[in-house]
């Protein structure tokens, strides 16, 4: 019995350690601000193929989302909103979906009437450069490429996003 307590024990301990190796490692992969982005390519719904290089000079608000996220359903259109009143002062708006459907992709984009860069990822290649985990995840990347802001969730409203995107102008 006591041999049975112990060996418990240390395979508690074992998964304990890999576990903060596995988070240690897997952490160094989740852009943070401050951090330059990571390089991407991916083909937009207009034929584009867009790459971060295509952002350098203005900011970009990189938004990962999925139409059966719920939190996704109510940023987007602060999302809209945003890209309406910047799109012609360097402030380029754009959603990458990571919907394994194309259907239910565009019927979403159709439904919110969106306007800005949208493109589907079913791989999420782009999204796992970034580390992305969670959705909506959205980005804040500054004329220079570097991270200058990192939103989880939508906690957020356009106006105060606007504001801050404002200054960045």
């Amino acid at each position: 019995m006591n041999t049975d307590k112990l060996l418990q024990g240390l395979m508690a301990a074992a998964l304990g350690v890999l576990g903060v190796v596995l988070w240690d490692v897997t952490r160094d992969h989740v852009v943070q601000v401050g951090d330059t982005a990571p390089p991407f390519s991916i083909k937009a719904d207009n034929g584009m193929t867009l790459t971060r290089e295509n952002f350098l000079g203005k900011v970009l608000v990189l938004n990962f989302w999925a139409t059966w996220c719920a939190p996704c359903v109510r940023e987007a259109p602060e999302l809209e909103a945003i890209h309406r009143e910047l799109k012609d002062k360097g402030v380029v708006v754009v959603g990458v979906s990571i919907d394994k459907k194309d259907e239910k992709y565009k019927a979403f984009v159709k439904r919110f009437n969106l306007s800005y860069l949208t493109m589907r990822d079913p791989a999420a290649a782009i999204s796992d450069s970034f580390g992305t985990y969670r959705i909506p995840e959205t980005y804040v990347i500054n004329k220079e490429g570097k991270v200058i802001q990192k939103i989880i969730g939508f906690d957020w409203k356009a106006e105060d996003l606007i504001r801050m995107l404002k200054a960045q102008i």
